[in-house]
């Protein structure tokens, strides 16, 4: 036994830092400040900020998709599948211990050139016999080199990264709700305009019919205003389509069958969340995608180590105690022990550069999650300048839109006006009312990207508000 405790206390002061690079996070050109200077953000990034729009529907259908989305539940799963992962490349540090038993009976044959009753040994020995056995047995690998401490840094690598893809899937599925369900009711509000316009036109154009029969117009009149009413009316189905596909899609993130979708508030009284506020460095902390594509740039890395320590000898201990007997009763005494311990090390000579070219893989797989991680942050400071630049710009144009409409209101009236008093003809009206049509879908669809711009903002920005979305869609 002191032999043993001399030889493991040898093996074990072979045992250092681990072979292989230590991480470090890669230095990063971060800008100070953000392109767009927005003076009224806040700091609401730890919110859960699609309640910022005052409708307990949208609340509701997120809280839905957290609940029932697939792509949420495939992703937890995942997440348990690595747990399982990073515990298999853990127990590797400790002794691997079983217990065996074995009883049994056996008669050997008496008609065999090595039969028991021609051999010197056959005395004393019983035919058919019985024999007994039990014990433990173990074996235990001392990291010398730190192959189990690389395996098991790159295993909870590999853990967090795919807790952060799953962060990732709620940023994204909370975006597209929101994002389906602003596109939703701005199509209501373009559906209801061209309805509007729609029988609008009819009755002019039954007013116009009626003057037609009476000679008071020409039949081009005629032509023009039914070929403005039907142009009205061909968009009513084309929206009632892209509503029910839309409907369809938000079904599909709710985990339901295709079918209606409630409603809540208008695009008109949905409320303009605010401005998240952060610098660009805080991407780095907030955002579950860069946090993952870091954490796989570390697991990259930790295997770089464990492919180096393969050039190494691997050095276990095993050993084996148990008892041996012919009787159950003596099974256990003292004579029926039985034993043995051994030190063991398998070194590589010669591999035919297998080694070397897994050495290479691992550094090379390195090096392009190294590009992947650095591109992920680069585009990630691109979408928030997007998003920031598209909602400042998107208010903008929604005022001056908002001032086109009232104006071709007005213009309609009066070229109505003139036109029933005989001073223009009725193109100037058809003109007008067209104008006036467009410009009522433009600023409706508008708003939609104005409301969408900020959710893309809250996506991009990242933030603690996916930390409250997880513990929604547990």
């Amino acid at each position: 036994m002191r032999k043993l405790i001399v030889f493991l206390v040898f093996i074990l002061s072979l045992v250092g830092c681990a072979i292989g690079p230590d991480y470090k996070r890669p230095a990063i050109d971060t800008p100070s400040t953000w392109r767009l200077d927005e003076r009224q953000a806040n700091n609401l990034a730890n919110t859960m900020w699609w309640e910022q729009f005052d409708d307990p529907v949208l609340n509701d259908l997120v809280t839905s998709a957290l609940k029932e989305n697939y792509d949420v539940k495939i992703a937890a799963a995942r997440v348990e599948e690595f747990v399982g992962q990073y515990w298999i490349a853990r127990a590797g540090f400790f002794p691997q211990i079983s217990a065996t038993g074995q009883g049994g009976r056996q008669r050997l044959s008496d008609n065999t050139s090595t039969s028991l009753s021609s051999s010197p040994l056959a005395s004393g020995f019983n035919n058919p016999s019985t024999s007994y056995q039990g014990g433990f047995s173990g074996s235990w690998e001392i990291d010398v080199w730190g192959r189990l401490r690389r395996a098991t840094e790159a295993a909870r690598a590999d853990l967090l990264s795919t807790e952060e893809g799953k962060r990732s899937v709620i940023l994204t599925l909370v975006s597209n709700v929101a994002n389906g369900y602003v596109n939703l009711r701005d199509l209501d509000k373009q559906l209801q305009i061209a309805q509007s316009t729609t029988e609008s036109r009819r009755q002019s154009l039954r007013l116009t019919d009626l003057r037609f029969k009476n000679g008071l117009i020409s039949l081009l009149d005629l032509s023009q205003v039914k070929s403005e009413y039907e142009q009205a009316a061909a968009t009513v189905p084309s929206l009632k389509k892209q509503i029910t596909l839309q409907e369809n899609a938000l079904c599909v993130l709710l985990a339901r069958n295709p079918g209606p979708i409630p409603r809540g508030k208008s695009i008109d009284d949905l409320v303009l969340p605010a401005v998240p506020a952060g610098l660009p460095s805080d991407l780095l902390e907030r955002r579950p995608d860069i946090r993952q594509a870091e954490q796989e740039l570390i697991a990259a890395n930790a295997r770089i180590g464990v492919a180096k320590a393969a050039f190494f000898p691997a050095i276990s201990l095993t050993g084996a105690f148990g008892w041996s007997s012919a009787q159950l009763s003596n099974l256990v005494s003292g004579p029926s022990q039985a034993w043995n311990w051994a030190g063991t090390f398998n070194a590589p000579i010669f591999t035919g550069g297998a080694l070397m070219g897994q050495l290479m893989v691992n550094e090379a797989q390195q090096q392009q999650l190294l590009f992947q991680y650095k591109k992920a942050i680069q585009t990630a400071f691109q979408e928030v300048n997007d998003s920031l630049e598209t909602q400042k710009q998107t208010r903008e144009q929604l005022v001056v839109q908002a001032r086109q409409v009232d104006a071709l209101r007005t213009y309609a009236k009066v070229a109505r006006r003139r036109y029933d008093n005989g001073y223009t003809s009725y193109m100037e009206v058809l003109d007008a009312e067209r104008s006036l049509f467009n410009a009522e879908l433009s600023y409706a669809q508008t708003q939609g990207i104005l409301f969408q711009s900020f959710v893309n903002l809250y996506k991009a920005t990242g933030g603690g508000w996916v930390m409250e979305a997880e513990k929604i869609a547990k």
